[in-house]
């Protein structure tokens, strides 16, 4: 019997229902076949990650154009069979307008989700003013709203990972996103049991959104217990074989040795997952 593939409206709808209670987790696979291998672990959802992205075409994060991220995007929501959120980074735009426009462009892609930063990716003032940041979160809304759909809207408060870690601010740009149309509130960096329950409580009754792409003595459990509703890993599980990589790779480089490869998957199951 055929495999009957869900349509992107089926797609957006579970993704929205995902959101409604409890704790999920949405891992961030960089390109097709690490989506589909986390597809077939049963994951409900997934989120795309710039820096593993970037990172597998030799750029840097943020490296890659929007015209590349809209391909990639495309690409992932193609191959697999559950919602995609997509990470849009600042949206390629440096105003509200170019914002909508950039949206308008990635929800034509079929994505469930997708995050627009507060970053400006300039050293000088990495993070937008805040009244700039509402206005962009804003238009986002509005370009989604017009598109329809029921894609969800994402608003990053990026300032732990900018130098900025006032959790007062954090709190007032999120609790502003949400006021703008986020549908649901990101702020990668926090760890704190402390910072976590008061970002959850500041968004209420919207969903929060944790990043855990570090070793963390929390578990999925007592990340729900503090009321997070999804967990995502950012670049981390790109790193993660990055460093089994480049182990392996300078063992042969530096020693001539090829003892690298005890972990490696074997052939025969990266075959039959993907048959």
């Amino acid at each position: 019997m055929p495999h009957t593939r869900p349509s992107i409206a089926d797609k957006r709808r579970t993704f929205l229902r995902l959101h409604d209670a409890g704790c999920f987790v949405i891992p961030n696979p960089w390109d097709v076949g690490s989506a589909r291998y986390l597809q077939s672990l049963g994951f409900k959802a997934l989120a795309t990650t710039s820096s593993g992205f970037a990172w597998s075409h030799g750029h840097r994060d943020g490296g890659m154009s929007r015209d590349r991220v809209l391909e990639h995007l495309t690409q992932m929501v193609e191959a697999t069979d559950v919602p995609i959120n997509a990470d849009f980074e600042h949206g390629f735009a440096p105003d509200a307008a170019g914002v909508a426009e950039s949206v308008r462009l990635a929800v034509e892609t079929g994505v469930a989700g997708l995050s627009i930063e507060d970053s400006t990716g300039q050293d000088a003032q990495p993070l937008f003013d805040i009244d700039a940041a509402v206005m962009r979160i804003r238009a986002a809304r509005q370009a989604i709203d017009k598109a329809g759909g029921n894609t969800m809207l994402v608003g990053r408060a990026e300032g732990f990972l900018h130098g900025q870690p006032d959790m007062g601010q954090i709190i007032a740009r999120l609790k502003a996103y949400a006021n703008a149309g986020a549908d649901c509130l990101y702020a990668p960096g926090i760890r704190s049991a402390e910072d976590i329950r008061a970002v959850v409580a500041a968004v209420a009754p919207k969903p929060v959104n944790l990043l855990v792409g570090f070793n963390a003595d929390l578990t999925l459990a007592d990340i729900a217990a503090l009321g997070v509703r999804r967990v995502s890993v950012g670049g981390a599980l790109a790193r993660a074989a990055w460093g089994g990589f480049m182990r392996a790779a300078k063992l042969i480089a530096e020693q001539g040795r090829f003892e690298g490869f005890a972990d490696a998957a074997s052939g025969n199951t990266l075959n039959t997952i993907f048959r």
